[in-house]
């Protein structure tokens, strides 16, 4: 049985990104990156495990959320832009506890 993706989409990240990714140690920014890749270059907009829609309106302006890393600790926060076809990465931070933290700033979701 053959399974059709459909055309891959385009990732942009957001120019704060880079920013985030300063306050999480360098080690991890590959396994980031290409869990970001293997997750939402193909159906970012189907729910699964580790990947959901957010429910609540935010300050990052991200409609999902991915979920990565050992104990699922780092978040990625997204929208899908159909026009575009492109998957735009506006966030990614690290959650300790309850708490989530973002260019090493606590957000409140």
């Amino acid at each position: 049985m053959v399974m059709v993706r459909g055309a891959p989409f385009t990732l942009v990240y957001d120019r704060k990104v880079k920013l985030h990714l300063k306050s999480i140690d360098p080690r991890h920014h590959s396994q980031i990156r290409r869990s970001i890749e293997d997750q939402l270059t193909f159906q970012p907009e189907v729910q699964t495990r580790n990947r959901k829609p957010l429910i609540r309106e935010s300050e990052l302006d991200a409609d999902w959320e991915l979920r990565i890393g050992t104990d699922n600790r780092f978040r990625v926060f997204y929208t899908v832009d159909h026009e575009r076809h492109e998957v735009q990465i506006l966030a990614i931070g690290v959650k300790k506890g309850n708490r989530l933290f973002i260019g090493g700033e606590e957000i409140v979701l």
